[in-house]
Parts: structure tokens; sequence; C-alpha cells
């Protein structure tokens, strides 16, 4: 600064004149020179706009620039210094540092080097105002002199361009003396001067003097003058208006340059180019007209921004001038080439991608007047635009490429040039129409005008038509070169430029819907590749960009559900005549032959990779659905990308190490770069088939499923999205990969437990870096912290029952002696063991919050805090019942004088308050329909017909009296129903198995802990039902050993590093204990009946052990280690809600929770403690008696009775809680019964095929 340059003085000048202009009244109102310097003083304490200026943010950038360094190494050494005085405050630092600095060489030097250079700019200031001042007397007296007998009025202020702006106040006299001079019969000299007074004007002032109408007609007039610098001036005036004046005064200006320009074009007289001639914009002649138009233009892209400030009619009135001028024909007689260029060209020239016409369309309250004005006057502007889309096409279809190449890069071009062809031309304005066509389409009252009839066609041209010719333009016309570098933005090819308006209908689903999906426009993006996979004549002529550019539009396409059901079913979706196959089995067989690299054509092309990945991009926008994955099964899409994934891993191993100094090193780098890329693409393809439970399982059928939770974890880890075209996030994959054993501990290796793990330690027990010690944090007063509550989720969501088994099963708890501080969690059993359990003083020990952390641990099982919430856990946990079974403490304290009136339960037995007046095993007096229904079981009708038929009476005593079929009844129903079906061949889905172990073979087994603590939580609660006596734990006991011995039979020999598949099934055999209870606590009934029950299908949906590694499933299906139950009936739990409850699809997909991980927990404990008893029941028998997929309706049911509550729960972001902690207040099977009647004739085909097929190897 202490050298300043010429340049930066002018800027400074700039700076302060701005400053004075702003403060000027301040300064001039004040009553001596004294004031006004203290004015300026003062500025920043009276101007709010004190640190807008450019002057003061100059200075503040300089001293920082200064002085900046200086003074952070000293507010560094003084906070050092003072670290451990408490007292020292911000303002004790302030003043220590300020003092300093002004102390300092550094300041010094710049406070001399600001005043020289201040110094010179004031005097220049203030020379040239001394020279403006004389330059404005000069000129005074020479017009008094020519006019010294025409009278006018000014005032005492100076014209002069002085650093404060002065000007003129304009009158009536003033204006009509410039209106004299602008006369075309005077001096040249007399007209540039004024047009130069009017343009130093203010503008409100010239239009509110009562000659403007007369100035503003000779204004226009004198936009003809051939002399271009007289035009520019009067240019220079319009813009000014335009700048500065309200917009019922620029609309006349605005409408008298559109009214010329119209004039102008008709005019014969003028010089207009044609296309066949072009345009050269060094003319002068297109040079002052290409100015008009731009100037019009800009105020186009500007109005809408201030013009619903105003009445409408203002509004309405440029938007019809507008539009008249550019519906502007000329004589059609001529041929194309030959005719005069409408003003669409110019505009075209100025404003390719019709910007005007998006923001015009932007707003309700323009958008309405020019969508009226289209459709009453002036269609023929939409008409010409769709005719020049068509020409451009046909253009397209006649000419080779390389000869219209030039047109699409032109526009795009970095270099300047000076000539456009009439090709070029007409490629400009159909990008204009293409523009103007697109934003159109997005509004409803823009698409009714359509159909349209253009004279070259003879039928009407309706939206899927220009849908059609819109697609097939991407793969007909030129495109840029193939590797267009990413810093080129404005890429101007035809097929990007549809893409384009494309993608933004795709974005509008009212419009995508009107305009996209249906079978032609789908047909219409597909043919490019029906001719590939034909590898027809016409197949070359589509490049790899336009196949990227149509693999976008059909992702976009099936990321929206309707537009999904279009690719997955057509239009017809109920009609069985469809001929082709649809939209997505096209699309997953090219994406096959693609990755199996069966396509010739793109052999060895460097964009083959781009278009492989854009396509599987669609692909799993469709299988990462349930209804998607179905379609897309027999392709075994998992397969083949796995097997291009291991391919692209194995060269990437094989890139050599770049030599420093070698000339390869950039290309062996981006070689690499390529390769990598493509390996991650591959994995994020395979990553989303964990996005329903079925592609779970074929992920894991893979091999590959560590490497995508890997993958996954570090895109979280960065932050990154996770798959396109998805509203969110990573909750429900994970959610789903938490679901089963082996993706618990992909999870686990990846890092992603880790992580958690250590952000709620970090939140619980560190706090946060940015809060002083002196505030220490409040005591929370919800259970759960806020800022622990993601953390808290996150768990809840990783540690479903197989998650827990096998991250902590046969594992002990450390329970160390010393536990350090600085000793962070890192797993889920050091969770356990220091928030949960804590059994020691050393675990107390080394929480800092021990409180909140010890309330957070409990909450995490059974969920609240301390003495209150003890008492809750331990009512829950060692009492079973459904919600109007048993009565749970609150977790609040309540009002009054008796806060808490429920005893502390601390021993057995439970407080009877805890246990609901049930009816506990009342059997209802048997009457005729039941009697009824009990002799359908002594018929000897034919086998299927007597099936049928008790299958229906089943269901009218279920719509009718639900109550009665339970107790004894129930018993003998299930018992008879049973044995019938097991003796019929086609009712029986597993072959018979001998059987023949007695009670003293299986006495001396043992059963796993988990199976013994079930046994008495069974006991317990069919002893309160009075369906079971004392004696009834070793019976039951003795059922579950003979199961075991059954099942273990059936069972293939299988090495795993799973815990769960390595002995016995993983849990508490809970159907066995809810069948014991059916049958009274009869043991030999209990086995006779499950061993008939075994033969059925049924029993694999609802005896979970039933297919634990057994040998009726394919080897990679018991090696994944995931039950049918998941992989088959909660992924049409799935697929079912998103159709029949969409709310609550949606509200599981934002809480980043999945439908499958809830539901597998209701079924594998046979929705124990969710219904009662009696619910549980009638679950049974109808899945039992209706068949296996009425477990899937059942839970759809059960989400229907659920919706309000899931909707509210997902506004307080606790959904997972609610779900897996509260019953089914309220629910009833019976009641719903007619609901799944309608889900089981619109899925049953579909769903029970599926489940028969488990045996299949389902790929």
């Amino acid at each position: 600064m202490a050298q300043s340059s010429g340049e930066d003085a002018v800027v400074l000048q700039a700076m302060l004149r701005q400053l004075f202009q702003s403060v000027k009244e301040k300064i001039t109102g004040a009553p001596s020179l004294e004031c006004a310097e203290e004015i300026l003083v003062h500025l920043e304490e009276t101007d709010e706009n004190f640190h807008n200026y450019e002057f003061v943010k100059y200075l503040r950038q300089h001293i920082c620039n200064t002085l900046g360094s200086m003074i952070e190494e000293e507010m560094e050494k003084w906070t050092s210094d003072q670290n451990q005085a408490e007292e020292s405050g911000y303002d004790t630092v302030v003043q220590h540092v300020t003092k300093r600095t002004q102390e300092s060489k550094e300041y010094k030097e710049m406070m001399h080097s600001l005043k020289n250079i201040m110094m010179v700019v004031v005097e220049s200031m203030i020379n040239k105002f001394e020279e403006d001042e004389i330059r404005n007397q000069e000129r005074q007296k020479k017009i008094q002199k020519e006019k010294s007998n025409n009278s006018y009025c000014t005032d005492n202020c100076s014209d002069s361009d002085s650093s404060f702006n002065q000007s003129y106040k304009f009158c009536q006299g003033k204006l009509q003396l410039i209106l004299d001079q602008l006369d075309p019969g005077q001096p040249k000299e007399v007209r540039y001067e004024a047009l130069q007074t009017l343009c130093s004007a203010p503008p409100s002032d010239v239009l509110n003097c009562e000659n403007w109408t007369t100035l503003c007609e000779k204004l226009t007039m004198s936009l003809s003058d051939p002399d271009p610098v007289f035009s520019d001036r009067i240019l220079k005036f319009y813009a000014q208006t335009f700048t500065l004046s309200p917009l019922h005064m620029t609309k006349e200006i605005y409408t008298s340059l559109a009214k010329y320009l119209k004039l102008y074009f008709l005019s014969r007289e003028n010089h207009i180019p044609t296309l066949s001639t072009g345009i050269d914009i060094s003319n002068p002649n297109v040079i002052c007209l290409l100015k008009k138009v731009r100037l019009l233009n800009e105020y186009q892209k500007e109005a809408p921004s201030f013009w619903i400030r105003h009445p409408e009619k203002y509004m309405e009135e440029i938007v019809e001038n507008t539009l008249s001028l550019l519906s502007v024909k000329h004589d059609q007689s001529h041929l194309v080439s030959q005719k005069n260029l409408d003003p669409i060209y110019f505009f075209a020239l100025v404003d390719t991608k019709a910007v005007w016409f998006k923001k015009w369309m932007h707003a309700y309250y323009s958008r309405t007047a020019v969508l009226r004005l289209l459709e009453k006057k002036y269609k023929s502007l939409i008409t010409t635009a769709v005719q020049q889309c068509f020409q451009y096409f046909d253009l397209c279809e006649a000419m080779k490429v390389n000869e219209i190449l030039s047109h699409s890069k032109h526009c795009g071009n970095k270099q300047k040039t000076f000539f456009y062809s009439g090709q070029e031309l007409q490629y400009i304005y159909f990008i204009h129409s293409l523009c103007l066509l697109g934003r159109l389409l997005i509004y409803t009252q823009g698409r009714r005008l359509f159909p349209i009839k253009l004279k070259s066609r003879k039928d009407l041209v309706s939206l899927t038509d220009l849908l059609v010719l819109f697609t097939q333009l991407i793969y007909y016309s030129p495109s840029c070169p193939k590797m267009t570098s990413a810093a080129h933005l404005d890429n101007y090819s035809p097929a990007s430029m549809v893409t384009e308006v494309l993608q933004i209908l795709c974005d509008q689903k009212e419009c995508a819907v009107e305009c996209l999906y249906n079978n032609t426009v789908i047909e219409a993006l597909l043919q490019p590749i029906h001719n590939l996979m034909k590898e027809t004549k016409a197949a070359p002529n589509c490049s790899e960009a336009a196949l990227i550019h149509i693999a976008d539009i059909l992702a976009r396409i099936a990321s929206v559900e309707e537009g999904l059901t279009l690719l997955l079913y057509g239009e017809n979706m109920n009609s069985s005549e469809e001929k082709s196959p649809t939209g997505a089995h096209i699309i997953a067989q090219f994406s096959k032959k693609l990755l199996d690299e069966d396509i010739s054509i793109f052999s060895g092309s460097e964009m083959l990779p781009v278009v492989k990945g854009a396509f599987i991009s669609v692909c799993r926008q469709i299988y990462g659905t349930c209804e998607g994955l179905q379609v897309l099964i027999p392709y075994s899409l998992h397969e083949s990308i796995a097997k291009a994934w291991k391919k692209t891993s194995l060269l990437s191993e094989r890139i050599p190490t770049p030599v420093k100094g070698s000339d390869s090193v950039s290309s062996i780098s981006q070689e690499s770069q390529n390769i990598m890329a493509w390996e991650e693409n591959l994995l994020d393809d395979l990553l989303n088939f964990a996005a329903t439970p079925k592609g779970l399982l074929f992920l894991q059928r893979t091999g590959a499923i560590n490497e995508c939770v890997t993958f996954m974890f570090n895109r979280y880890a960065k932050k990154l999205q996770i798959i396109r075209h998805k509203k969110f996030g990573y909750g429900v994959l994970v959610t789903q990969v938490a679901s089963t054993a082996a993706g618990a501990i992909a999870l686990q290796s990846s890092g992603f437990i880790n992580a958690l793990i250590t952000e709620l330690w970090a939140n619980l027990e560190c706090g946060r870096d940015d809060v002083r010690v002196t505030h220490p944090r409040s005591t929370p007063v919800d259970p759960i912290d806020r800022s622990c509550q993601k953390s808290f989720l996150g768990l809840v969501n990783l540690l479903p029952y197989p998650a827990v088994y096998e991250l902590v099963g046969n594992q002990d708890l450390p329970n160390k002696a010393e536990y350090s501080l600085r000793e962070v969690p890192t797993c889920v059993l050091d969770i356990l063991d220091r928030l949960i359990i804590l059994n020691s003083e050393a675990k107390i020990r080394s929480l800092f919050n021990y409180e909140q952390s010890h309330i957070f641990g409990l909450r995490h099982f059974i969920i609240d805090g301390l003495s209150v919430e003890r008492n809750h856990v331990l009512v829950r946990i060692n009492f079973i019942g459904g919600p109007m079974e048993r009565i749970l403490p609150p977790r609040v304290l309540e009002k009054g004088d008796d806060p808490y009136p429920w005893p502390m339960f601390s021993s057995y037995p439970l407080p009877t308050c805890y246990l609901s007046e049930v009816t506990r095993n009342a059997d209802l007096k048997q009457d005729n329909d039941l009697g009824k229904l009990l002799l359908h079981f002594k018929m000897s009708d034919k086998q299927t017909e007597w099936i049928e038929n008790c299958r229906r009476q089943f269901c009218k005593m279920m719509k009718a009296k639900p109550d009665i079929i339970s107790g004894s009844a129930l018993l003998e129903l299930l018992e008879k129903f049973v044995l019938h079906l097991s003796e019929s061949p086609s009712e029986c889905y597993f072959p018979s198995v001998e059987y023949t172990a007695t009670d003293a073979n299986v006495k001396n087994e043992s059963l796993s802990s988990v199976q013994q603590l079930g046994i008495k939580m069974t006991v317990r609660y069919g002893k309160f039902l009075n369906l079971l006596k004392d004696s009834a734990e070793n019976d039951l006991t003795l059922v579950l050993k003979h199961c075991e011995r059954f099942l273990k039979q059936q069972q293939a020999p299988i090495k795993s590093s799973l815990l769960c598949l390595q002995g016995s099934y993983a849990g508490h055999d809970w159907f066995v204990s809810s069948l014991f209870m059916i049958m009274l606590g009869d043991k030999e009934k209990t086995l006779r009946f499950l061993q008939q029950f075994s033969r059925l299908l049924i029993s694999a949906f609802l005896w979970l052990p039933r297919l634990h590694i057994s040998r009726y499933l394919p080897t990679d299906t018991i090696e994944s280690g995931i039950h049918p139950v998941y992989f088959c009936s909660t992924h049409y739990i799935e697929m079912l809600l998103k159709v029949e409850v969409p709310l609550v699809f949606s509200a599981f997909h934002m809480s980043g929770f999945a439908p499958s991980q809830i539901c597998l927990l209701w079924i594998t404990q046979c929705f124990w403690n969710y219904l009662d008893w009696i619910e549980i029941c009638h679950y049974i028998a109808t899945c039992v008696f209706l068949g296996p997929d009425y477990q899937v309706y059942i839970c759809i049911a059960i989400f229907k009775h659920l919706q309000q509550d899931i909707l509210q729960h997902t506004q307080t972001q606790d959904l997972q809680v609610f779900l897996k902690e509260e019953a089914l207040h309220g629910f009833r099977v019976s009641d719903y019964f007619e609901y799944m009647e309608i889900l089981e004739q619109n899925y049953r085909p579909v769903v029970l095929r599926d489940m028969r097929n488990v045996r299949v190897q389902n790929t």
C-alpha cells in the first residue's frame, strides 16, 4: 500500500463517491463543518448500511491483510499466558491486543501509507470537481446564447458529473427544448447534446413531464437513425430507464421498443438477413439490431423479479407486446431459405435457452397471463416452435452426422465467430424452441395447448408425438465428442439439450405421468436398445453418449412409483394380451449383455464402462424395490454384477506401481482411477440389492457382502450420498443388513458398529468440545437426551436378535477390576459391560455421567430409568402378556399426593395389581355353528371339496363369532384339520420322516439356556391363563427335546463361521410353546400334531426351527443363515405394504427403518407380548386353515391398523422404539378378515407361488 498504483487511486475514488453519495443528505443538513465531521466520525453508529459500503470493506480487508497475523499471534500469546486465570474475560483480551497493535511498527506504517494515498485521491477528486464546474459553466453559456428567446426554468443545482452526481431538475420547458433539439433537421452535435442531457437527467423527472409521450414517439422514430452513435445513446437512455424507473414507466419504454422492432421486421425497406445469406454479426446494421433485441431480452429476464408488486395490466401489456413481436412471420410464399429472418431468430441468438420464458413461466402471476394469451391469440408461436423441432429432426435423418455436427458444437464453442450460416441459425432456433416447449410442458395449462396442427403434417401433433420426437432426437442427432471436458459447462449438443428437457419433465410428477409414462414413449426410448441387441444396421448410429442419456432418463422414470410400474408391467398391467416384453425386461437383458460383454459393437470402447454403469443404475432402481426384484429375478443380475466386480478387482490389483520420472505415470494413474471408479460403481450396484429382504439373500450368495458393507461405511464416514435418485439415506439398508447374522458380522468388520458406539460414547461421556467448562450441561429431562437420540436409534436398528446373538453369543463380559477413564467401548459387548450391567464399583467410577449413561443403557434394553424404570423393567421381563393381559407400571411419576402408587417388584410372586382381570380359559358353550364346523371333519366327501368346505366354514365363524374359536374347540379344529391335510398328498409339501425316539432317548439331552428360560416364561404365562398346570414344565422340556431330535434328522451337514449355524436353532421355539398351550399342556398330542404339521408348507413359515439348516433348502440359502420367513414372507410384506398402505411404507423409509425387521421379530416370537392369547391363537389358526400367505396379510392388516400411530411416531422420531416396545393395542385378527380376503384375491398367486419355491434354487 505504501506505493499504490494509479489504478488503486481510481478505484478508491469510486468507493469514496459511493460513500459520499449515500451520506449526502446527512452532511448537507449539518449546520456547520464541525457537525459534518462529527457525523462522519459516528457514521457506524447511525448508518445501518455502514458495513456494506465498498470503502469500508476495502479498509477492513486492508487492515486484515496488514495486521491480521500480528493480531492472531498477540491473542495466542495472551491466551497462553492467561489460560490459568479464569477472571480474564473477553474485554480484557480485546483491550490488551488493541493497545499492543496501536503501539506496533506495522500499525504506524499502515496509517502513514493510508494517509499518503488518501491525500492523492482527495486532491484528484477536488481537481476533477473544479474542472467539471468550469466545463458546465461554459456549456450553460453556450446553450443560453443559442436559445436566448426561449424561457425555461432551472434550479440552482449543478449538472456536473461531480463526485456527488448532482443533476438537473426537469420541467416542462426543458423537456420541450430537448424535443426540439432531437428533431432530425437539427445539426448532429445539437442532437447528440440533447441526448446527453436526457441521459444525465433522472428518468423519473423525464417520464413525469407532460411531453413524455411525444418524447417517447420521437425516440422510437430516432431508433432508425443510420448513425450508430446516435442509436446507441437512445439505447443507453432506455437502459437507464429500465434500471432506475418503476414498472409503470419502464413498461412504456419496453412497449415502444417492442413495437418499433415489430414494425422494423415487417417493413420491406429494412435489409433483414435471410436464411440463405446467414448473419454477419460484424455488420453495423446487424450489430445495431442485436443491441436492441438484447436490451429487450435483458429487460424480459429482469421484469419478473418486480412486476408482481404492480397492477396486473402492466405485466399483461409487456407480455402481449412480447408475444406479438415474437409471432411476426414473413411472407410464407417464398422458399424457407430465401425468406427474411423472423424476430424469433434474433432472440434465439441472444438467449438461446429461452431463459426469459423460463422466468415468465415460473410464477403463477405471470404464467397465467402468458398461457391465456398463447391459447387465445398467439398459439402460432408454439406451432412454429414444434415445426422447428420436426424440421431439425428431418434434417438429422436426411443428412450425414458429419455434415451437421458443427451445428451442435457451435453455440458451446469458446472461440469467437462473426458469422452464422443458415443451418446454424436453424439449429440455434431449434434449441430455443426445444427449451421453450420443455418449459411449457411442465404446466397443466401449457399441455392443454396440444394437440397442434402443423401444415407439414397430416395428423395433429399430440403430446406423445412431441415426446417421441424428443426421444428420437437423442439418438438420431449428433452429439459432442466423446471425451468432453468436464469444465465445458455450456454443452449445446442436441442430445444433451433434449436430455436436460426430459430430466426436468421427469422431476415434475404430474407432468411425467401425462407426458412420459406411456408405452409409446418408453418404446421410443428403448428402440436403440432393441437395435443393438438385434445388431441391426441402425444400431451403429446410436452413440455411447446417446445411450448414457437414455439410461439417465430411464433411471429417473424408474425412481418414481408410476414410472416403475410402467416399466415392470406396461400400461395394461392386468391384461394378459401383452405381446412384447416390458421395459424392465428389455433393460435387464441389455444390461446383462453389457456386463457379460455379449455386444460386439462397443467392444474396446473407452466409454463402455460408463454405458454399463448407466444401465445398471436403471436396473438398481428396479431391483431396489420388492416388486422390481421379482420381475428381474430370472436374469440373475447379481451374479453378472458380482462376476464383473471380481474381474475388475483383479485388474486393479495388477496395475503396476508408477515409477518416478516415467512417461507412463499419468496414463497408469488415469487407468487406475478409471478401474477403481468402475469397481466402486459395481460395489454400489451390489449394495443396492440389500434394499429388500430377498435382494439381501442374493447379495450374500455373491460372497461380496463384506466388501459392499465396507464400501457403504466408507461413504457413510465421508457423508456421501449412497444411491442416485434415492430420497433417503443409509438407514433402511443398514437395518436390512443387520437383520441377518452375516450382515451383522459384515457391519462389525467394516467398522460401522465401532463408529456408532464411539459416537454414542462421545455424546454420553465426553460432551461437546465447543462447550465452555464454566457452563455445565443440564441434566436431561427425557430418558434419552436429544444429543444421543440418533445414536440410540442407530443401535436399535443394528441390534435385532440375530445380530445380538451373532455379536455377543457365547462371550463373557469383561468385568475388569479397573477401567481407565480413557478406555472407550468399541463393540456391543463393551456397551453391555460399561453401561448396562454395572455390577461393580470400578464400572461406576469409570463413568463421568453415571446417571445419564446408566439410564441410557437400561433404556436400550427395555427403555427408561433408575428406580421407577427399574420396576417397569422387572415387571415387563418377568410377565408375558398382550395389551389386555398385563398392566405395566408407568415410567414417570404422577401428579398429586401419591406420585407412584405402584408396588415395587423385587421378589416372587408378582404383585396381583399387574395382572389383568381377563377371562382365562373360559370355554364358551359349543353353539350350532361350531357344531356344524366340527361335523364337517367327520364327513367323507372328496378330499379337496372337504378341505375347501372346512375353510369356508372357518372364515364364516371368524367373521361372525371369532371368540368361540379358542380353548378345546380350537384344539379339536386344528387336530382334525391338520390330520386330514397330512393324509392328502396334494397338501403335503415335505416328505414324511420316520421318528421313533422315546422320552428315555431324549431325557438326557440338554437344551440351551435360552430355551430353558423360555420354558419358564411359557409355563408362567400358561398358568396365568389357566391353560397349564404345575407339571407342565417337564412336559414342555421333553417336547422341545423331541423337536430338536426330530428336526436334526432333517438337517444338512454344514461348516460355517456364523454362530447361528453351529448347532441347534438359536433362540427359543415360541411356536412349539404356543402349540403346547393350545394343546392344554398335552405332550403326546403336541408331538403327534407337530409330526403331521411338519409335512405341510405352513410349517416352514410358522415354525421357524423347522427349516434351520434344513436339507430341504438350497445349500447357498443354508450358508447365508437367512430364513425363508425373512427372504420370502417379509419380502412380500414390504412389497404389499408399498401398495396397500403407502403412507406407512414411506414413514418407515423416512425413519431409516425396515418393515421386515419388526415383522421378523413379531413372527419369530409368534406375537407374544404383542397380542393377547386369543389373537395369537387366531393368527396360528388362520395361517393353518387358509394358507401361509395369510401370515403376510395379517402383518399388512396390523400396519393398516397402526397407520396413525406410525405416522405420529415418525414425526417424533421414535418409530423403532414404538414398534419394538408397544403392544398392538386394539388389533383383532377377525376385524380385518374381509380385508385379508381381498388381499388374498389380489396377491395369492404370486405370494403363494414364491412360498412354494423356497426349496428351489430361486435365482
